[in-house]
């Protein structure tokens, strides 16, 4: 019987609040087992960019890396959020280690494709090696993921932090029963929007495509969806998405099943 290990995705929104991400990370330590973090930090980039005169320029709320963003993105995401998450996890005793997909050669990505938009210097993941974050795991380390990965030639690349944290799970699912969470600011996928307490508490495939079609769920939750979906095909035990201050509430927030 593999043991248990709960991956986590904490989104910019949380990530950027100083009073949410101290109680995420309080949080965070509560969670019992083994576990690890994904962040994301996208205000706190665009943020710098403007103090720096760097322009940002996003497509579909996607970000575009030139040379300039990926600079900042790199300072952004793996150095100030980063090593805030990490600084806040050691004074609650986690045992929080900071890094990106290029350390230990742990995520493995390829430039993006120019099409009818080039997103620059943006990583699509090719290979997360399971066995690496393992022996880290095992360690008694806590790895704690900024969403940059490298080509292995050399060239970090920015990458989506939802993406980041289906794919961890799914490398991770061959050695671990992996709980894979996906945290943010509302308690779940909502029916309506503008209310908290309309959580659908299970989604599944069927459930989704009615979702999609009379439009309940649009926008950044479908590519979340997507990941959700696709790491439970890969073999990870179960996806929930709920609020950051549930991610030690097994009953809390939208349950995703096949």
């Amino acid at each position: 019987m593999k043991e248990k290990i709960t991956v986590i995705k904490v989104g910019g929104a949380i990530v950027e609040s100083p009073i949410a991400l101290e109680d995420l990370i309080r949080d965070f330590s509560s969670v019992e087992g083994k576990k690890l973090l994904v962040h994301g930090g996208g205000r706190s980039a665009t943020a710098m960019a403007s103090r720096l005169g760097i322009e940002t320029q996003m497509v579909d709320g996607r970000r575009i890396t030139d040379e300039g963003m990926l600079c900042v993105v790199t300072m952004v995401y793996g150095g100030l959020v980063n090593k805030d998450i990490v600084a806040r996890m050691q004074g609650l005793g986690v045992n929080a280690l900071g890094m990106t997909g290029a350390d230990m050669n742990i995520i493995l990505s390829h430039k993006r494709p120019a099409g009818e938009v080039d997103y620059g210097w943006v990583g699509d993941v090719d290979r997360v090696d399971g066995q690496a974050l393992k022996s880290l795991v095992d360690s008694g380390a806590v790895p704690v993921i900024a969403p940059l990965t490298h080509d292995g030639k050399g060239h970090l690349l920015n990458t989506n932090a939802d993406t980041m944290a289906g794919e961890t799970a799914k490398g991770l699912a061959p050695l671990y029963d992996v709980t894979l969470v996906y945290c943010f600011e509302k308690p779940g996928v909502l029916a309506d929007p503008d209310d908290d307490n309309s959580v659908i508490s299970l989604i599944t495939p069927e459930i989704y495509e009615k979702l999609k079609a009379d439009g309940t769920v649009s926008g950044g939750m479908i590519p979340k969806l997507d990941n959700a979906f696709a790491a439970l095909q890969a073999g990870v035990k179960k996806v929930v998405i709920t609020h950051a201050t549930a991610i030690a509430d097994p009953e809390a927030g939208t349950t995703i099943r096949l």
